[in-house]
């Protein structure tokens, strides 16, 4: 017996290890390149350092499921009638092909990274379905939608967040480091609050401000652990709620503490103190310390339970003694069934390993990867002068290399910002520049239109320039490379400028060695006046296109990943149609066998009619267990043919037993199948 057992026991490990790593592997197959570029921005980038806490997070999520997952992941849909046992394996499906639609069609917007991290979780839980059940995706379904996260935030909602943030967080500090007597003011550098600290010595030192200090980036990593806090929390929904709603302001006021002390430290001991005080109370700092400032205050002031206690458990299953697969007293699950490989299974995972090989075959790149040529820096007397041989000779234009703004490459944290500039030899042509930013991370390389109009705004100032014009236009047609149109006119001298730039990966030569950098072109103009926009344009998109060609794209699309890119919107929209008429047409069902059930009802004996309403009363409050109908039922019947009357009350479809969730324990239940009013 205790071979058979131990043999089910392996047998069953190795089926739910198979078939996880199925999932695991299909999702990176799929969503590495995106990954990569996320988590590469995450380590070095304070913007997104959060996300590198979500993979943690989702695996304890998914540690802390496993009791639940081992109860329902055995769990067979064969016993449902015809009508509805395969609509989770085609719901699965619709959700994999609009996961994939949506994930093509982004690749052909100017934001591909924030549509393909959309499109993981609809991905993840597509596969959770075809390879397992909906009961075990309904458990899955937190940490699924948890990697919603992995969403990089996007730079307009940043700086108008951290903007106002800003200008708070300066302001009350600068009140209480003046209630403690210390004299300091508050101006404007840059669009960014300064605090002016006067030390004794009359000295003044400036602190300013800006987004990195508002508290903004602390706030969105402390959002994801107070969602996990109040999802992992053993309580009632509003105490949960009400965590949430009281972190967020917690937090916030941890980061006006944390510039309060800065401005204190520097008045007391100088400006080298207070810088170190700065990096010493980074922002993950403050996510740690908000973080246990919210498990105290779950625990001591609403009482919650973030783990089981013991006194809580069945001191009659602890040990059991019974052959019975659950406890007939609390219902908990005891052993779980046993699954092995079927030739379903078999099925199920050679579809979606030739789907996933014909998908890498085809998938479509992130961003165009393009073989650029080497840039050459070369030191002389003169100056630095470096290659044009990184641009194309455009017909009618001479190019030169114009400058390398080291300064901007330091702030904005880039490998190199250059400057280039096409010449017109025909005198109906106009002047062009252009500049490339070169960076080993994406958030290092800032859109145009957020740094003139989003982040003046967010600022509270008005933007110096006024838009004239925006859209997306397409360069290349495979790989296809879309770029960003962005014309304007300052606002105090009236001039004219338009820019068309667009993102790329691209592979360098690097002392010797070749590495993967993100960049930045853009095409810029001056016109004179405003109607010379339209006619420039053209002119604009002459030049991108052959930089575009030139940079020679290593992986062109297939006819049929075009047609499916440009179309992919439609495409996802039809498929979600269907989605939502296969869901539709379930309800539907069920409600048939329900009625089907009810009429059942009426027939049955006087005993199976008081044991099925039974379970009809006890589950309006909760969800009952064995030893609930048994209480109900009184001396009137046993429990061992109380369990025999259900499971034949379950066989014509009158009640189901389900595997229910009692803090994250997996217990049987039962429920009723009928509809009376």
């Amino acid at each position: 017996m205790f071979k058979n057992q131990h043999a089910r026991i392996t047998g069953t490990t190795v089926t739910i290890s198979l078939k996880t790593t199925v999932i695991i592997l299909a999702t990176t197959a799929l969503f590495l390149q995106d990954l990569t570029i996320i988590f590469n921005d995450a380590l070095h980038s304070e913007t997104t350092s959060h996300l590198l806490a979500i993979p943690l997070l989702f695996a304890y999520l998914i540690y802390r499921k496993r009791n639940m997952l081992r109860a329902v992941v055995p769990i067979e849909n064969k016993h449902e009638p015809k009508e509805t046992r395969y609509l989770p394996i085609i719901t699965g499906t619709l959700l994999l092909t609009i996961a994939v639609l949506l994930y093509w069609y982004g690749s052909h917007t100017f934001t591909p990274l924030e549509y393909h991290m959309l499109t993981l979780p609809i991905f993840v839980a597509g596969l959770t379905l075809i390879i397992f059940n909906p009961q075990t995706l309904r458990q899955l379904a937190f940490p699924i939608c948890f990697l919603i996260f992995l969403i990089p935030p996007p730079s307009e909602i940043l700086y108008a967040l951290g903007g106002t943030l800003s200008v708070v967080s300066s302001e009350a500090s600068n009140a209480i480091v003046n209630a403690f007597g210390i004299p300091s003011t508050i101006t404007s550098e840059y669009g960014n609050p300064t605090i002016i600290v006067t030390r004794p010595d009359n000295t003044a030192i400036p602190f300013t401000v800006d987004i990195a200090c508002s508290g903004i980036y602390s706030l969105i990593g402390f959002l994801i652990f107070a969602v996990f806090i109040a999802y992992i929390i053993r309580d009632k929904p509003w105490k949960k709620l009400a965590l949430i709603l009281i972190g967020l302001p917690l937090i916030y006021s941890l980061n006006i503490a944390r510039i309060t002390i800065i401005l204190i430290l520097g008045y007391h001991y100088g400006e080298a103190l207070a810088l170190q005080a700065f990096h010493l109370l980074g922002g993950w700092i403050l996510i740690f310390l908000g973080t246990l400032l919210l498990l105290t205050i779950s625990e001591k002031i609403f009482k919650t339970k973030i783990f089981t206690s013991s006194a809580q458990k069945c001191s009659r299953c602890s040990q059991p003694k019974t052959k019975q697969d659950f406890c007939p007293y609390c219902g908990r699950i005891l052993k779980p069934l046993s699954m092995k490989i079927s030739k379903v299974d078999i099925v199920k995972i050679a579809a979606i390993a030739t789907s996933v090989i014909v998908l890498m075959s085809i998938q479509t790149p992130v961003f165009a990867l393009t073989e650029a040529s080497p840039i050459v820096v070369i030191d002389t007397p003169s100056g630095q002068q470096v290659s044009t041989t990184i641009l194309p000779q455009v017909p009618d234009y001479t190019l030169t290399f114009w400058y390398r703004d080291t300064d901007f490459e330091e702030k904005a944290k880039q490998d190199m910002s250059l400057a280039y500039f096409y010449s017109p030899t025909n005198q109906s042509k106009e002047p062009t520049w252009v500049a490339i930013e070169i960076a080993s991370t994406r958030s290092s390389l800032h859109r145009w239109e957020t740094c003139l109009i989003t982040w003046p705004l967010s600022k509270g100032y008005q933007p110096k320039v006024t838009q004239i014009e925006l859209r997306d236009i397409q360069l290349t047609e495979n790989p296809p490379i879309i770029g960003r149109y962005f014309a304007f006119q300052y606002v105090a001298t009236n001039e004219t400028q338009a820019v068309l730039y667009w993102y790329e990966t691209a592979i360098f030569t690097v002392n010797s060695t070749s590495q993967q950098k993100h960049v930045k072109i853009s095409v810029i103009t001056y016109p004179e006046t405003i109607e010379d926009v339209p006619n420039i344009k053209n002119q604009m998109i002459t030049i991108a296109t052959a930089i575009a060609n030139y940079w020679q794209p290593i992986k062109t699309w297939s006819q049929i990943t075009m047609i499916i890119s440009q179309n992919g919107a439609n495409l996802a929209a039809v498929t979600s149609i269907m989605l939502i008429a296969t869901l539709i047409f379930n309800h539907i069902e069920n409600r048939k066998q329900k009625k089907t059930s009810t009429n059942v009802y009426q027939k049955i004996s006087t005993q199976h009619k008081q044991i099925v309403d039974a379970v009809r009363e006890i589950e309006k409050t909760v969800k009952p267990t064995l030893d609930d109908l048994a209480k109900t039922m009184g001396k009137s019947i046993s429990k061992k043919q109380l369990l025999q009357e259900l499971s034949e009350l379950e066989k014509i479809g009158i009640i189901k037993s389900i595997i229910s969730s009692q803090q994250d324990e997996p217990i049987k239940t039962w429920k009723t199948q009928i509809i009376i009013k």
